[in-house]
């Protein structure tokens, strides 16, 4: 059998609305709407409210709190280990894998792409990053320096992966993390919108602030354009006719747009903080122009991309999804209606949608979908019997997965033959004292105010394998602050240093359009403490200063072990 090639193009806070084929006349995005147009185009479709628990989705099929996140950062992003994910059923099946831009699913191995059935990352692994052009990026564990733009440089990379000849099927997954803050786009592309009109507003217009709209269409425009390039490259490696493009977004616009006037954005389980754009392209298959009126969601990505390669799913796991092969195909299609549910991931806010209505939510209504798009009048009194049998199949449901999520912080693993180098980094450690983190946001940060020798950094970490790790620190220090003594521990063992040598290097805070909230990058460099022996199982790896030579220890992104493999 000729199986398919899978190309899964994933964008980071993309609205419904950031496309000129949904009726975005503010924007121009050919390329996308041309894909769109070329095969089938699931209008109504649906993720969850934010990043980690919808890409969680997407790869396991499975509804996010069975997966076992339960957010977006310090380690609650990260997947169950004994989760079988996308990459898993396609590399076990005999394709290549590969993936290309912002994970978000865990760091440390082997919660790492490489360890989630991708052969081949290059990309970060954190939930938003702090600087796009000539981003400091890893492959397959290791750091390098990317050139030029960011959204540039993956589907570069995603384009070279379709380009190899093996002989193999390939998957690529192709995650872009534009249009995520921070607003950020080459000149090329701003200066194409800097002086457009924005007539189309978000449903309340006071809310939305058109510089950093016009941010955000920049770097749509952008990514369109990238989009194409990886379509083209396709069609230059001659393998476009067989191979499935998916183009979805992972929730709701991150800021107030317009979104067709929908209710809600990013973090709300209204309709605007939930739908996307969701196309299917496969020339041999599926009929060009093909639009789908049946309701579908994350969940429903794997087992579809299962039928359609016509391979086996190999996870012990139930799933939540249902395969739309058939909607695809145009099959007949038997069946009562369905119920796609949503959780934000406090826990606080729980909605469900049927083909129709779209109950529970901030409003707790009942809202016909059909008729109103912006969930303005609630008709649960007109409908008394619908709604209550939505809310209590909304409740079980919370019921369940509420039950499922747990508090308990999840360690670090540390000491994989197969993939010796940990970072402890910043996001998952925990300051004491007045140490904090570079942003309110511990993505992509760093830990600053280190002013006190009571104060500290732990991490929780789970060593596979016993034995001597070299310690190093990516950090940073001022020249009047060289000499402060720190001391690591871990399991009983120490281990002494000295921060001998300054480093300084500025902010990177020239290129943003609009104000941020997130940390700034910087650079840091390497320093080599030397070896510390660690035993099996979980414990607390700390770091603390014995004495302050300055006002400051140090700022620190990362601690790195690595183990010496014999």
């Amino acid at each position: 059998m000729n199986r398919p090639n899978v190309l899964l193009i994933l964008t980071d806070d993309q609205g419904w609305g950031d496309l000129s084929c949904k009726g975005n006349h503010n924007i121009r995005t050919p390329r996308i709407d041309q894909l769109a147009a070329e095969g089938a185009d699931f209008d109504w479709f649906y993720v969850t409210p934010l990043c980690a628990p919808t890409r969680a989705e997407i790869l396991t099929g499975r509804y996010y709190p069975r997966t076992g996140v339960r957010g977006v950062t310090r380690r609650a992003e990260c997947l169950n280990l004994d989760e079988t994910t996308l990459g898993d059923v396609f590399k076990q099946a005999g394709y290549r894998t590969g993936y290309f831009g912002k994970w978000h699913s865990g760091s440390a191995y082997p919660y790492h792409p490489n360890g989630r059935g991708f052969d081949e990352f290059k990309g970060f692994c954190c939930g938003h990053w702090g600087h796009y052009f000539d981003s400091t990026l890893e492959h397959n564990g290791e750091e390098f320096k990317s050139e030029g733009y960011i959204t540039d440089y993956f589907a570069e990379a995603a384009t070279d992966f379709i380009g190899e000849e093996s002989g193999e099927p390939f998957l690529c997954y192709l995650s872009f993390n534009v249009p995520h803050s921070p607003f950020q786009v080459p000149d090329k592309w701003f200066d194409r919108v800097k002086d457009r009109e924005i007539a189309q507003r978000h449903r309340d217009p006071g809310d939305e602030d058109i510089d950093t709209t016009k941010s955000v269409l920049a770097m749509c425009e952008n990514l369109d354009w990238n989009v194409g390039r990886v379509l083209d490259g396709l069609d230059a490696a001659g393998v476009a006719d067989n191979t499935i493009v998916l183009y979805l977004t992972d929730n709701g616009p991150n800021t107030p747009r317009w979104n067709g006037g929908m209710r809600g954005r990013k973090g709300s389980v209204d309709e605007g903080g939930v739908r996307t754009m969701f196309f299917v392209r496969w020339p041999e298959k599926i009929r060009a122009g093909l639009q789908v009126e049946q309701i579908g969601g994350a969940v429903d990505i794997l087992p579809t991309l299962v039928d359609l390669a016509g391979i086996e799913s190999t996870s012990d796991k139930a799933l939540d999804g249902v395969s739309l092969q058939p909607l695809l195909l145009q099959q007949k299609v038997d069946g009562p209606d369905r119920a796609i549910y949503s959780r934000s991931p406090n826990g606080q806010n729980h909605s469900v949608r049927t083909q129709r209505f779209r109950a529970g939510g901030y409003q707790q209504g009942l809202y016909d979908m059909a008729l109103d798009i912006g969930q303005n009048e609630n008709v649960a009194q007109r409908y008394p019997e619908e709604h209550r049998e939505l809310l209590d199949g909304l409740h079980a449901w919370q019921v369940e997965m509420d039950a499922l999520v747990g508090d308990e912080a999840r360690p670090l693993p540390v000491g994989y033959r197969e993939f010796p180098r940990t970072y402890l980094n910043a996001q998952d450690g925990l300051p004491e004292g007045e140490i904090t983190w570079s942003s309110i946001h511990p993505n992509a940060s760093y830990f600053v105010d280190w002013k006190n020798t009571t104060d500290g950094i732990g991490w929780e970490i789970d060593v596979q394998h016993a034995g001597a790790y070299e310690v190093s620190l990516m950090y940073a220090c001022k020249p009047e602050d060289v000499g402060s003594r720190i001391a690591i521990d871990a399991g009983g063992e120490r281990l002494l240093g000295t921060i001998d040598e300054s480093f300084v290097s500025q902010v990177k805070d020239q290129d943003d359009r609009v104000a941020r909230t997130e940390s700034y990058e910087k650079a840091f460099t390497p320093l080599g403490l030397g070896k510390i022996k660690l035993a099996v199982g979980r414990q607390v790896l700390r770091i603390a200063a014995l004495h302050k030579a300055g006002a400051e220890v140090m700022e620190l992104r990362a601690i790195g072990l690595q183990l010496a493999v014999a």
